[in-house]
């Protein structure tokens, strides 16, 4: 009898000490989900710059980018942290474009310019640098019984929107745009006003990235565009739902594009700003919450790893490294826009940088 009782109450503290667990990892996982990017600290990462009232992930300029020893081709991999990835990415287009700058200066950003960056978003699933995207992954689940669940090659751009409605009053200083900036907290605002005018689903799977005309200015706390970063991506909460979405700064060729990089559109500042954007959606896909994918040199993400780097150009002539005229989305819609100049992105299996993944 008393051997049947030592079997029961050992049974009944192991079922109690595995509830306590269970309970314990769910809490964990749940507080993770809900944390502000500031739950990653700045100094693990010179690229993780602490906004207003969170992190942001910023993408550096060409001559930042040679002042960061690591950045572009490091030889570590990249490791998973535990949070959530973007399983597919549905993308929406925000371009702010009021007639003037806070100066009262003109400003602009041409609908060849926009028309350039939506076919980039339209044609980015089911191409190689999206299927690269596929070998990272995201965990869950109870300490006992977890899943995983791999990106897929798959989403697709949705919407863009044009606002025409005038910039704030410049929030900070931008160098190189004086009197025309906008802080990370009026490029959220701006963000969720959209978001709420047009209706629009929120949620991991779903990216906003807003342009800026020319002329326009933007800080991150301390790091400002141009002079730190052509972009960067972060989140924010509308109630207890992620906003993912990226800050795209005008494709300035003089901070934002290697010399001599060719332009397969004919535009420059757009095809910058295509490459810039490429870039930063497919680090909000392997960690959109700053605590997904990247490594444990500067916390260098998927892109930063190869930040500026092209690789061969093998298509238009030489003017072009992603040639993408084959789907049936680029005849349609985007009938004069199939070639592309994207950086590469990191290959964990290859260990390098490369244009189509595995």
């Amino acid at each position: 009898m008393r051997k049947q009782v030592r079997i029961v109450v050992c049974s009944v503290l192991g079922a109690a000490i595995s509830l306590l667990l269970q309970s314990s990892t769910r809490a964990q996982e749940a507080a993770a989900s809900q944390q502000a990017p500031v739950s990653q600290d700045p100094a693990v990462s010179e690229l993780a710059v602490p906004a207003e009232d969170h992190i942001v992930h910023v993408f550096p300029t060409v001559k930042k980018k040679a002042e960061l020893p690591g950045i572009g081709m490091a030889p570590l991999p990249l490791t998973y942290h535990g949070g959530p990835v973007m399983t597919k990415a549905n993308t929406y287009a925000i371009y702010w474009i009021p007639p003037t700058l806070q100066t009262g200066a003109a400003t602009s950003l041409s609908t060849h310019y926009q028309q350039v960056q939506n076919a980039m978003l339209a044609l980015y699933p089911g191409h190689g640098i999206d299927n690269n995207n596929t070998q990272y992954y995201q965990t869950s689940g109870s300490l006992f019984f977890r899943s995983t669940t791999w990106i897929q090659n798959s989403g697709g751009f949705v919407a863009s929107y044009v606002d025409t409605t005038p910039y704030p009053p410049s929030g900070c200083t931008d160098a190189a745009t004086p009197g025309n900036c906008l802080t990370d907290s009026q490029i959220q605002a701006e963000i969720a006003k959209v978001i709420a005018l047009k209706g629009w689903p929120t949620g991991i799977n779903n990216m906003f990235l807003l342009f800026t005309s020319s002329g326009e200015g933007s800080c991150a706390g301390s790091a400002c565009a141009y002079e730190w970063y052509c972009a960067y991506h972060s989140y924010f909460f509308s109630g207890s739902s992620p906003v993912i979405y990226g800050n795209e700064p005008y494709g300035d060729t003089n901070y934002c594009q290697v010399p001599g990089t060719p332009s397969p559109n004919g535009d420059p500042a757009a095809d910058a700003a295509a490459t810039v954007a490429s870039h930063e959606l497919t680090e909000a896909i392997t960690d959109p919450e700053l605590n997904a994918w990247y490594d444990t040199n500067l916390g260098g993400e998927i892109g930063d790893k190869c930040a500026w780097i092209y690789g061969p150009n093998t298509w238009d002539s030489g003017h072009a490294n992603q040639s993408w005229w084959e789907s049936w989305t680029s005849l349609f819609f985007f009938p004069q826009i199939g070639y592309f100049e994207l950086q590469e992105e990191y290959d964990n299996h290859a260990s390098a940088c490369v244009q189509v993944g595995p």
